[in-house]
């Protein structure tokens, strides 16, 4: 199948100058962890640092402390890299994915903390990709139209996958910062991180913003649901 060309941002879309939203994870009947989005404009980047990291109970069973950090071109929407740092129970790697769209390559150096170990994969890429994390932002800037799905690159594990965005329906959604009326979007790919997730929904605010107000992922092992508990635009 051929990749998609990923299209550029609306040049009407507000980007926020800093906005911070933080949103409770929950699993069954209680709150798993909170995860915390912090993006910053800078000049035509759009910079995004989340964090991730269990609560209560959960942390003594199975401790999570992920960092992650990306950022994309506001004109072409074209990821300007991915890192993240993640402390999953006695896990810790820390891996750094950057993109030379001249040389058409992607590289990946991958460190785990605990071994001291290090290795480095290369791969090609297409002229322009989103990331994993730049990926929930970009598609908020573009107009989401129940019936109208759109597709495009994102660089996933040393691969570029095609991600198709299904714009399934208006609803309200009640969470912990209020009540809001969205758009539901199902993202799927054939394969990569979106496809071996299971069924994923962000939830949409249905105004300009497109704030990510719910996500959704149904695993085999469950449902986690991260609902927005409170939010800061400037």
């Amino acid at each position: 199948m051929t990749i998609p060309t990923l299209e550029p941002p609306p040049a009407t879309y507000p980007f926020p100058q800093r906005q911070t939203l933080t949103y409770a994870v929950d699993w069954r009947v209680f709150t798993a962890a909170m995860a915390t989005f912090q993006i910053e404009q800078q000049g035509t980047t759009q910079k995004i640092t989340a964090t991730a990291d269990t609560v209560g109970a959960v942390t003594m069973l199975f401790p999570v402390a992920d960092r992650f950090l990306s950022s994309f071109d506001t004109k072409t929407g074209c990821s300007g890299g991915f890192s993240k740092q993640t402390l999953e129970g006695r896990r810790k790697i820390s891996s750094d994915l950057s993109f030379n769209y001249p040389q058409g390559k992607q590289t990946l150096v991958e460190r785990n903390l605990v071994k001291g170990t290090t290795k480095e994969q290369t791969a090609s890429i297409p002229p322009c990709v989103t990331d994993s994390l730049s990926a929930i932002f970009y598609v908020g800037s573009h107009p989401l139209v129940v019936g109208q799905d759109f597709r495009f690159p994102l660089a996933d594990s040393m691969r570029t996958v095609t991600v198709t965005m299904k714009v399934e329906a208006k609803e309200e959604v009640k969470t912990p910062a209020g009540v809001f009326q969205t758009v539901r979007v199902q993202p799927t790919a054939d394969e990569g991180v979106v496809k071996n997730r299971g069924r994923i929904w962000i939830w949409y605010t249905d105004d300009a913003r497109h704030i990510p107000v719910q996500v959704r992922a149904s695993l085999f092992w469950g449902t986690i649901t991260a609902r927005l508990q409170s939010y800061e635009t400037k």
